[in-house]
Order: structure tokens, then C-alpha cells, then sequence
């Protein structure tokens, strides 16, 4: 079976493994707060997603696009992470999953540099 582009990729792996964690501890969060985990649930697949299409993108303005929109998941799905920790409702689980998402940031935005460099490349005549 052969592979896509995003499935060669790391930080896709991360971001895969991240959905799974929230996943999990947006099941942990008390009834009355499941706007949060469904947000949460969201913006995680949202992470994954977006890696996704813009690796599969030929454009290198177009991934660029595509992976600030990853960017932008990860770092809601921290804010909510914040959010649930000062609302008292996750305890320890939530900084291994904070860990995770600095992480995939990281990649992310080594991504999002690499494209925007291929597309001012491009514009220049060097693509």
C-alpha cells in the first residue's frame, strides 16, 4: 500500500497522536462543559486536517495556507487546555498534551517557513 505525502511527515504523526489525547480528555470534562470538548475535538481533528492539505498541496504559497490554519488549531486547542486548567476541570493530563502541542507548533511553523521560502523562490523566477 503505498504512502501520501502527509502520512511521511512527523508532525502529522504528532498531530494524530494529539487527537487521540483529546479525545480523551475532552471525555474526562465534567457534562455541563461538552461545548468545551466538543471545541476541543474540533480544533484537534482541525490540526491534523490541515497538515494534511497542505502537504498535499502543490502550490507553496497554498501549504503555507494550509498549515498557518494547522497553526492556528494547535494553538486553540491550547488555549482551551488554559481555559479547562483554570476552570478546574483537567489536572495533570492537560501538560502532557500542552507538551505535545508545542510541539507540533514547532513543526508547523518549520513547515510553514519552508513553503513561504519555496514560494518567494517562485515569485523570483528561482522555482
Amino acid at each position: 500500500m503505498g504512502t501520501l505525502d502527509h502520512e511521511k511527515l512527523d508532525i502529522y504523526q504528532h498531530a494524530l497522536a494529539f487527537v487521540a489525547t483529546a479525545q480523551k480528555l475532552a471525555d474526562e470534562l465534567p457534562g455541563k462543559r461538552g461545548d468545551l470538548g466538543d471545541q476541543l475535538r474540533r480544533a484537534a481533528t482541525s490540526i491534523a486536517l490541515n497538515i494534511a492539505e497542505g502537504a498535499g498541496e502543490y502550490s507553496p504559497r497554498e501549504k503555507a495556507r494550509f498549515y498557518r490554519i494547522a497553526r492556528r488549531s494547535a494553538v486553540e486547542c491550547a488555549a482551551i487546555l488554559d481555559v479547562a486548567a483554570r476552570l478546574g476541570l483537567v489536572h495533570g493530563a492537560n501538560v502532557s498534551g500542552r507538551e505535545d502541542l508545542v510541539r507540533i507548533v514547532g513543526g508547523i511553523v518549520r513547515l510553514i517557513q519552508s513553503s513561504e521560502r519555496r514560494s518567494a523562490g517562485h515569485e523570483h523566477g528561482q522555482g
